[in-house]
């Protein structure tokens, strides 16, 4: 009998049996992310042509597929070489003022309600010559997005708009959740192809892969596989910092991307336009962002452009002055006189704490605080004014303001050694 006249349970069991992992893949595979123009140009061109052949997008002149999700330092855009050839390409893309792709035809609110920072999975290709051969791409390059979300893009909710022919992999293997019950016939994002909306909370997702996978065999233990299993073929940003993003567009890339190679600067609406200089502020970027109508720039944009705050994951610990009690948190969010944590102990507004904060592994700093207030989006979070800072925030917070990039911050924070030994 078909696995497609199998009960939904029973056709998934099967599916996940199907599952066939390699914990030692050649040594010819490598994983990471793209950051050179030519690795991001050979993602581009393998997901073009994979758009192309099944129909997601009519063929580019310029032979790539970019869009404007592409140009945010929010976005990241991991790949799979095989022998030095880029054979695999997905990008998480994190919420930012211009959304996910897929939120102007699926309403995830209640994710939102739910708290933890939200990324869409997209533009995910695999080459045809691999595509035959099971997960032998597939696998590590999901691996490689579960451990980057996990471990350094701060995630806690993926998301995903993808064919109805390929939602049954997502639900059973992965046990991502549908959004609506029925596909969305007409999709823009993908040339109108129908599409379905899934979820999948990864604070839940442990357990899950862990009650479905723990007890089966290795190559298709996907919980020890995700989870445990330490594979040397993914290479890591070497961060200096706990920032959350790694932004690779420098002024070079974003003119060759999107003003050379295609038109698509020209083509954004001018709140997009504007939204591109409140997040590429700096003067090297000014030339060659597209123009924008200052005059019909909005309330929001405006409050962007003066109040810039970064993404970053750095552990603390508070001690409340007047009861000697310490806490600790995690730092999600921070500007120069102020920052967004998380604590599982209760604050109480207005009292007055000191801080000391992990910003790397190797660099600390010293504050006086005051809890402000509770955050509107989540009970665990709360916003800290600074009273007093020591010249590590400083010149941490200065560094962050000015780098273009992630290997840029690790270049303009080289100087802070002197300061923060």
């Amino acid at each position: 009998m078909a696995t497609g006249a199998l009960p939904r349970q029973v056709r998934f069991a099967v599916y996940r049996n199907m599952v066939q992992c390699d914990a030692a893949p050649s040594e010819k595979l490598v994983l990471k992310v793209a950051e050179t123009k030519e690795e991001l140009e050979a993602c581009f061109q393998l997901l073009h042509d994979a758009y192309v052949k099944v129909g997601f997008m009519k063929p580019d002149p310029s032979g790539l597929r970019v869009t404007i999700y592409h140009a945010l330092p929010t976005t990241t855009t991991l790949l799979a070489k095989y022998d030095g050839r880029v054979v695999g390409t997905l990008s998480l893309i994190r919420d930012s003022a211009l959304g996910f792709p897929m939120q102007k035809i699926f309403n995830i609110k209640k994710i939102r309600l739910a708290g933890g920072n939200i990324a869409e999975i997209s533009a995910l290709a695999v080459h045809a010559r691999f595509q035959a051969l099971g997960g032998v791409i597939l696998f590590p390059l999901i691996k490689t997005m579960y451990e980057y979300a996990t471990r350094l893009f701060d995630t806690r909710h993926l998301v995903i708009a993808v064919n109805p022919r390929h939602i049954g992999f997502y639900e059973s293997i992965l046990f991502f959740r549908r959004l609506k019950k029925n596909a969305v016939k007409n999709y823009d994002f993908v040339n109108g192809a129908p599409a379905v909306g899934a979820h999948l909370d990864l604070q839940e997702a442990l357990e899950v892969f862990k009650k479905n996978y723990e007890k089966k065999e290795p190559t298709k233990n996907l919980y020890r596989y995700f989870v445990e299993l330490i594979m040397p073929n993914i290479v890591w940003p070497d961060k200096r910092f706990f920032t959350t993003n790694d932004p690779v567009m420098t002024p070079e890339l974003l003119d060759y991307f999107f003003n050379q190679k295609t038109q698509l600067f020209a083509n954004l609406s001018n709140h997009e336009k504007a939204l591109l200089h409140t997040i590429y502020d700096l003067p090297a970027y000014r030339a060659v962002l597209p123009a924008f109508s200052p005059e019909k720039e909005s309330t929001s944009d405006r409050r962007r452009r003066r109040h810039k705050r970064f993404s970053i994951r750095c552990p603390g610990k508070l001690v409340i002055r007047e009861s000697g009690k310490s806490h600790r948190i995690e730092i999600v969010e921070c500007w120069s006189s102020g920052f967004k944590a998380r604590s599982k102990s209760v604050l109480q507004v207005g009292d007055q704490v000191d801080g000391h904060i992990e910003l790397g592994p190797d660099d600390r700093c010293s504050l006086s605080l005051r809890v402000l207030r509770k955050s509107s989006s989540d009970s665990n979070t709360f916003v800290f004014e600074i009273e007093e800072s020591d010249v590590n925030w400083r010149k941490f917070v200065s560094a962050l303001s000015k780098a273009e990039t992630h290997s840029d911050l690790e270049n303009a924070t080289r100087y802070l050694s002197r300061y923060m030994e």
